[in-house]
């Protein structure tokens, strides 16, 4: 079966849980949050949960946990704490949740914001895979970077991701 038949069975309405990362965003203030949120609407997805944690590994993980729960969720999409500062603890506490990766994922955000930022992009830990059939991705928290990765990444391959994960 080729990438064109894959998309055929991709699932045309993917329910989705967005987590924001931040010590300091409410909702009021995640425009990133809001960006991916109106995103996935507009491309006939829905928003089953939304949730902001702090950057605590045990938080980021409880979050996701909660959602793996929900038999009828497809995706999770983190935006936050990819970087590598101290506080920026995403990227550890998905990691050894993943029980697939798609190391392609990062590597791409990288190579795409590379082509917009610079050498800046390497100090990106976008990640995406699998979670109890569930497609985690795992992006930074900047407005700039949720776009890219939610229009050049995300979006073009969700329904598809849902689908293999699911099956």
């Amino acid at each position: 079966m080729g990438h064109k038949d894959h998309k055929e069975k991709a699932v045309k309405n993917v329910n989705c849980m967005v987590i924001t990362v931040s010590d300091t965003r409410t909702e009021e203030t995640d425009s990133s949050g809001r960006l991916i949120q109106r995103l996935l609407k507009e491309n006939g997805h829905t928003i089953k949960y939304y949730k902001i944690v702090k950057d605590e590994p045990e938080q980021i993980k409880g979050a996701i946990k909660q959602g793996a729960t929900d038999d009828n969720l497809h995706a999770i999409i983190i935006n936050g704490g990819t970087g590598i500062s101290k506080r920026d603890t995403t990227f550890e506490a998905i990691d050894g949740l993943l029980e697939k990766r798609l190391n392609g994922f990062g590597e791409l955000f990288r190579y795409l914001s590379y082509k917009e930022i610079g050498s800046a992009a390497m100090t990106s830990r976008a990640a995406a895979g699998v979670y109890k059939e569930k497609i985690i991705f795992s992006t930074p928290g900047s407005e700039g970077a949720a776009r890219l990765a939610m229009e050049k990444l995300i979006l073009p391959e969700i329904g598809h991701l849902a689908w293999e994960a699911g099956r």
